[in-house]
């Protein structure tokens, strides 16, 4: 019924009616060659909908729209099925999404009263809708989001509850052990030294490798060392996705020999140690050309056992906040701020770089964050009224509240600043990285992280201090962004970043990689679209956070909150007339 009977299948781009089982429509995300962060599957339910029908109440349709990143088009993602005669649907049908924390993903959901089989939309009398982000969703007390229906001016059109609930599947690991027997001998003198390399498929039917064992030197009967993987990682959780597994001879020049390959799924492999899990090892070249040839050996699955690992949404679904500060340079590097070259210049048509960095990271972090309130602070100004430099101070002139509204906030606070102060130096990053640390010192349970994005010109002053700062905040729940505008060398904050080497201080190493540094410069776009180059600066400057996050917790050892009960509406809300 209504356009839904194409239900299986993948829904083509711009075609509408039909609903994808997977989420992952190709079209839908320009920027994500990643496998999704997990999936999460969103409920939808409506009270007090307008009622359309004159004899009896209506009958809602709910329809999805997601927006593509660089042109801003609606594209439609999916239907629910129609509910008839209610003001109050609880809709069955759920929407499945990709959900990356780094991503801002604009969600548009339009109701309709059907009142025919036609999937023309324009057929059916509009309900109203309601716009939001994934983001804000999963962010939401119990990753539930209540909001009023609008669209229709001057009528009350109720409200939409949506919630998020993550994917079983994306939160299974699988512990594996495989052996061989019989190989067919590669090396000349020796026998083979054998390693298994296993790929899973993507929808286009090619392969992406996903885990290498270790090579067993010197035998035709192998027993490889027991491996973890994700099931996002093997199969996208998808169990009845192929897996191909082809076996290698290693050799130290990296021409390794193909012995030959077998295909399995994870469905097959969950079935553990038996019959079923002894694969032959084929070599298509020596079957087509050899009539006698039977295998190169077998593969057989010794142990498969499945984990499930708690996720980032467990503990945003259980209630802990991520807090964003943001620290912005104001050192004389920059330039004077009424001249077009200065990095701070206020131009009245766009965005400096500064307020690009700070908007890209700060709208996807606010949705995390219940309260909306976010520190803001500079260093390396002098301030009015005496002059004094200040390394860590409040953009909105208030140091006991430095507390912005917003985003927008924020970035109002900053421009207020660059009337008011004067750019000097040096440029000391240890204050503003001390200044949150304090905080996150204070909330060491769980329930509060804390992310601080510095958006800087380079050059530091007080190396040392801050790799000290650093390295004590890596025992904290704090994660440091930092953004580098401007042309300068930032060989220091790659040093800072300690993705090469671990950053240590007089002789101690720190606990885990708090910092991610990006250089600006590498996301202008050429065409001048900064929709879209904002869109891969925040990706790129986010996505080690939710890692970052787990580890802080794994360390201490600290679980989820239970998620808040699900809340069930009352379907009969009384109209108080006041």
């Amino acid at each position: 019924v209504f356009g839904l009977e194409k239900a299986a299948g993948r829904q083509e781009p711009g075609r509408s009616g039909g609903f994808p089982n997977m989420a992952s429509v190709g079209y839908f995300n320009v920027l994500s060659s990643s496998i999704p962060a997990t999936k999460v599957e969103l409920s939808v339910s409506c009270r007090n909908l307008l009622d359309r029908d004159t004899f009896s109440k209506s009958d809602p349709i709910c329809v999805l729209y997601t927006q593509a990143i660089g042109n801003k088009e609606w594209r439609e993602f999916g239907r629910t099925e129609v509910i008839d005669n209610t003001l109050n649907p609880d809709f069955v049908r759920k929407f499945i999404m990709d959900y990356f924390f780094e991503e801002r993903e604009n969600l548009r959901f339009d109701f309709y009263d059907v009142d025919s089989k036609s999937p023309n939309l324009s057929k059916h009398d509009f309900l109203g809708q309601m716009f939001c982000t994934l983001g804000e969703i999963v962010g939401s007390q119990g990753s539930r989001l209540e909001k009023s229906i609008v669209g229709i001016p001057g009528k009350k059109c109720g409200t939409v509850i949506v919630t998020a609930e993550e994917l079983g599947c994306c939160r299974d690991s699988v512990l594996m052990q495989f052996c061989a027997n019989k190989l067919d001998k590669k090396d000349f003198f020796g026998k083979s030294d054998p390693f298994l390399v296993f790929h899973r498929s993507n929808e286009d039917g090619s392969f992406t490798i996903c885990h290498k064992t270790e090579v067993v030197k010197n035998t035709l009967n192998p027993v490889w060392q027991a491996f973890k993987i994700s099931v996002r990682a093997l199969c996208n959780g998808d169990y009845d996705r192929t897996i191909k597994v082809e076996v290698y001879d290693w050799d130290r020049d990296g021409s390794h020999d193909f012995i030959g390959e077998f295909t399995t799924s994870y469905r097959e492999l969950s079935r553990g140690q038996s019959q079923f899990n002894v694969y032959e090892v084929i070599n298509p070249k020596k079957k087509g050309k050899k009539k006698k040839y039977v295998n190169s050996g077998t593969v057989t699955l010794l142990s498969f056992l499945i984990e499930t690992e708690v996720s980032f949404l467990d503990y945003i679904k259980g209630g802990t906040q991520i807090n964003f500060t943001v620290a912005i340079d104001f050192t004389a590097s920059n330039g004077n701020p009424s001249q077009p070259t200065s990095l701070h210049y206020m131009n009245p048509y766009q965005l400096n770089a500064y307020g690009m960095a700070l908007k890209a990271v700060g709208e996807i972090i606010q949705d995390y964050d219940s309260d909306k309130m976010f520190p803001a602070l500079g260093f390396g100004a002098r301030l009015p009224p005496d002059g004094r430099v200040s390394h860590e101070f409040a953009l909105n002139g208030n140091p006991q509240n430095p507390y912005c509204h917003g985003i927008d906030g924020v970035m109002e606070a900053y421009y207020r600043s660059l009337k008011s102060v004067q750019l000097y130096g040096p440029t000391n990053f240890a204050p503003v990285i001390n200044h949150v640390a304090r905080y996150a010192a204070s909330v060491k349970d769980g329930s509060q992280y804390f992310v601080l994005l510095i958006i800087t010109d380079g050059v530091i002053s007080d190396m040392a201090q801050t790799k000290e700062s650093i390295v004590n905040a890596s025992k904290l729940p704090m994660s440091i962004i930092i953004v580098g505008v401007g042309p300068a060398e930032f060989d220091a904050m790659e040093e800072l970043d300690g993705d090469v080497v671990r950053i240590s201080s007089r002789g101690k190493f720190a606990e885990r990689d708090i910092v991610q540094f990006v250089p600006f410069r590498d996301y202008i776009d050429r065409s001048g679209n900064h929709v879209l180059s904002m869109a891969r600066l925040a990706k790129d400057v986010l996505a080690e956070i939710p890692e970052q996050f787990l580890s802080y917790m794994r360390v201490r050892g600290i679980k989820p909150s239970p998620a808040p009960p699900p809340y069930t509406p009352p379907i009969h809300v009384l109209q108080t007339q006041i």
